[in-house]
């Protein structure tokens, strides 16, 4: 469960860096050029802490997966970006993606592998 708190965590703080890189136009306005510093150490300093419990494929899809999705809709929200129909479409791709890779096996198998036992 710690793991899933420290994506989610992750996912906000990536969320957050990319809205202030959108506003820090180019590293030129100081307070969101310092959001965005502050936001990707948070996002990657989760991500790694989430690694320790969950494997890497289902993390990290996860986590750029629903980053995606949600910068997408708050282009939408905040700037007036194209919300269409292929938008919608391509989030509801992304998000039954992350619902797959969830919902497999995948833990088992890296922890019966010899590679895996070998590292």
């Amino acid at each position: 469960m710690r793991g899933y708190l420290a994506l989610s965590i992750s996912i906000v703080g990536e969320i957050f860096a990319t809205t202030m890189l959108k506003m820090s136009e180019g590293f030129t306005v100081l307070y969101p050029s310092i959001g965005v510093i502050i936001g990707y150490g948070l996002a990657f300093y989760c991500l790694a802490l989430c690694l320790k419990t969950l494997p890497l494929s289902l993390a990290y899809a996860i986590w750029s997966g629903v980053g995606t999705a949600l910068t997408a809709v708050i282009g939408a929200l905040m700037w007036g970006e194209v919300f269409d129909i292929l938008k919608l479409a391509g989030i509801a791709l992304i998000i039954g993606g992350v619902i797959l890779l969830n919902s497999s096996k995948n833990e088992d198998v890296e922890k019966e592998s010899p590679k895996a036992k070998a590292l």
